[in-house]
């Protein structure tokens, strides 16, 4: 059976997009933040080394997460795409459903053992005798 499932309908491809477009927006939000604070402080000369030396790194972690997102996103429209390609592809060879016939023969008799193993008769020995060449007293 094929799976038509849709990618658009799995769970973990919305954690996907939700989790990679969160990432985007805490890093835009980081990234602005600290460099229009460092940047107004520089500015009017009021900047300490807190605002100035941890603001640097914070920017950087805001921009790796807007890069991290970004990959996410990427490879969302990535498994969208193949996903509604793979699912438009139909299989050349359909296989048909084939009908199972149960055959039951019968099963034969045997004959008693003892039908079998005929006992000798009076005819039997009587007609061994006269085949046999032995005198007769």
């Amino acid at each position: 059976m094929p799976n038509t499932a849709r990618v658009i309908r799995s769970i973990p491809f919305w954690v996907l997009v939700g989790g990679s477009l969160v990432a985007v927006g805490g890093g835009v939000y980081l990234l602005v933040d600290k460099l229009t604070v460092m940047a107004s402080t520089l500015a009017d000369g009021t900047a300490t080394g807190v605002e100035v030396y941890a603001g640097q790194i914070w920017a950087v972690l805001g921009a790796i997460l807007i890069g991290v997102g970004l990959i996410g996103l990427a490879l969302a429209l990535t498994l969208g795409t193949i996903g509604s390609i793979a699912r438009g592809v139909t299989p050349s060879v359909v296989a048909e459903e084939i009908d199972v016939v149960e055959v039951v023969e019968p099963a034969t008799v045997a004959a008693p053992v003892a039908e079998t193993i005929a006992a000798p008769t009076a005819d039997a020995d009587e007609s061994d005798a006269a085949t046999t060449d032995r005198p007769t007293v």
